[in-house]
Formats: C-alpha cells, sequence, structure tokens
C-alpha cells in the first residue's frame, strides 16, 4: 500500500431491541465521540472476518455479518490521515450483553452501549449519517469526504 493511500476499515451497525451499539475509542477520555464498533482491515482476511474480530476485540460480543450499508469516509484536512470506512448491518449471535469490565487488548475502548434514537441525540456521534442508516430503510448510503473530529 502506498504511504499516503487511504486507510480501509470495517465497521458494524448493530441493533438489538431497538438500540444501536457505540463505543467510544479515545483512551484516557480525550474525546466524548462515539461510533460504531469496529476498526481496521488486516491484509488478506475478508472484511466481514476483520468485522467480527474487531467487535469481538471492542465489546466481547459475536456477530454475523450482513449487507453492507454505508460507506463513509473521512480525513485530515491538515494531515496526510484518510480513512474509508464500510458499514455493514450485523446481528448478535448470542448474548446482548455488554460486560462493563471487558478490555480490549490495546485499551482503547473507554465506553461501550446500546442506545435508541432519542439517547443518541444527546451523544456526539460520527458519522453523521449513522443514525439515519441504523434505525432507516436506507438499503445502501455514501457519505462524502467529511473532515475528522476529535
Amino acid at each position: 500500500m502506498a504511504e499516503n493511500s487511504p486507510r480501509l476499515a470495517v465497521r458494524a451497525v448493530l441493533v438489538h431491541e431497538g438500540r444501536l451499539l457505540l463505543v467510544n475509542a479515545y483512551p484516557d477520555g480525550k474525546s466524548d465521540l462515539m461510533c460504531a464498533p469496529g476498526g481496521g482491515v488486516e491484509r488478506g482476511s475478508a472484511l466481514p472476518d476483520n468485522l467480527v474480530r474487531e467487535v469481538f476485540e471492542e465489546t466481547g460480543l459475536q456477530i454475523a455479518v450482513g449487507v453492507p450499508c454505508l460507506v463513509n469516509e473521512f480525513h485530515d484536512p491538515e494531515g496526510d490521515f484518510h480513512q474509508v470506512d464500510i458499514y455493514f448491518r450485523c446481528t448478535v449471535t448470542g448474548s446482548a450483553d455488554v460486560d462493563p469490565a471487558w478490555q480490549d487488548a490495546e485499551r482503547i475502548v473507554t465506553d461501550r452501549r446500546w442506545v435508541t434514537p432519542d439517547e443518541m441525540r444527546g451523544l456526539r456521534v460520527k458519522p453523521d449519517s449513522l443514525a439515519q442508516v441504523a434505525f432507516g430503510n436506507d438499503p445502501l448510503s455514501y457519505d462524502p469526504l467529511e473532515p475528522i473530529v476529535r
């Protein structure tokens, strides 16, 4: 991969009993920004396999990966960072209980929670279209390049 190529990541749109799973992936409380669980793609591993691994690492949950529902890209206008996230509709295959004591190996995720659409409105969430994608009926959406926020 070229040095300045965009980073590819996968994320789970995981709705269970009318609630969407969100995580905060900023260690030491550096930001209150919430997002869908997921992360970077490892070369040689299929996108769904990467997503199963990432969601388990961040939350301890087992999932089944469905169809893509959103492509979102963001970048740092002041730097070299550019990431393309592919979001997939997912379902929990075991218990949906998120253990509050769960720790991801890198200790990056500091908060995991199931939220309703009303609760989402009180949070800082990226991308901007996540609530519509999660709780709407659009088959596939695209978010054009947006600046990264922290």
